[in-house]
């Protein structure tokens, strides 16, 4: 009795070994996840499907999230060289332009939509994640507060020689933050990925020094 009980097992457990074999591995769940996006979205004016191709950045730092295990130091050094490369570092030395052009830059959200056109003047949209100044009670908290941004990092004086590091240090962040931190969430706002980008929006930030920089 117990022999022909053993026996019968034998197919359930060949079906459940066989379950195991198929079962689809992370690349299969990869592919599958990469085939529905492309076959739900479609292009619509400046709104490509390039748009759904990573870079590595993007790709590894997907993929760090997705399994939980952080960066490696040589990979996440390789990303910030590369995205560094990408920074355009103004030709005529000017770092700074007119703070309240910067404001209306940091409240627009708008740009780099299907509605928009390839000439469209995009926002920042930065009050999304971070405060900036005071009179503006509506703001995310994805990013770290921005109120008094120069003040907080010495700067009183942002065209003097000891503010130079940390404007510069601005700009580059605000072109390509993965320059800075390979798994940034915040937009690379003049890199290639962001294209139509105008220097206007890197050269204009918010209130210098109640809350310069970093506006996105």
């Amino acid at each position: 009795m117990k022999r022909t009980a053993a026996f019968a097992l034998l197919p359930l457990t060949a079906l459940m070994l066989s379950g195991c074999t198929l079962f689809p591995s992370a690349a299969d769940h990869d592919k599958a996840a990469a085939d529905t996006l492309k076959n739900s979205f479609q292009a619509r004016g400046i709104a490509k499907l390039d748009r759904l191709t990573q870079d590595q950045a993007n790709a590894e730092c997907a993929t760090a999230d997705a399994t939980g295990k952080p960066l490696d130091e040589k990979m996440s050094k390789v990303i910030e060289e590369a995205n560094m490369k990408t920074v355009k570092w103004p030709t005529d030395g000017k770092f700074l332009g007119d703070w309240k052009e910067g404001e209306k830059i940091a409240q627009s959200g708008r740009g780099l939509t299907w509605t928009d056109t390839a000439t469209t003047e995009n926002g920042g949209n930065c009050y999304n994640c971070h405060q900036i100044s005071k009179e503006e009670i509506s703001f995310g908290t994805l990013g770290p507060s921005l109120y008094n941004y120069g003040k907080l990092r010495g700067v009183t004086d942002p065209n003097s020689a000891g503010g130079k590091a940390i404007v510069e240090y601005t700009w580059g962040k605000l072109w390509n933050a993965r320059a800075y931190n390979a798994c940034s969430q915040m937009p690379r706002v003049g890199a290639p990925a962001r294209p139509g980008v105008a220097r206007q929006q890197v050269t204009t930030p918010p209130r210098w020094p109640q809350a310069t920089g970093v506006s996105c």
